[in-house]
């Protein structure tokens, strides 16, 4: 199990475009959670989608955000 979720809606359209930012950052793998699959996902996650989160601290990065984005969120850990 990865320490990423990419929280994510099915037939989102800016989900499809995290994916690709996530490859072009050459992202390590991660998990895909469905925020519509969970009531409880949907009421924290709403229309902040997509959000990638890191289990290790917490921190979580909202979207819009881009490759460079994603590499320092990647590189700093909340201390």
């Amino acid at each position: 199990m990865s320490h990423l979720i990419l929280y994510q809606r099915d037939y989102c359209h800016l989900c499809d475009m995290a994916l690709a930012v996530m490859a072009e950052a050459h992202a390590p793998d991660f998990d895909s959670a469905w925020v519509d699959d969970s009531p409880q996902l949907e009421a924290r996650y709403g229309t902040r989608l997509p959000v990638l989160h890191d289990t290790r601290d917490g921190r979580e990065l909202d979207w819009p955000f881009d490759a460079a984005a994603v590499r320092a969120f990647l590189r700093c850990r909340a201390g």
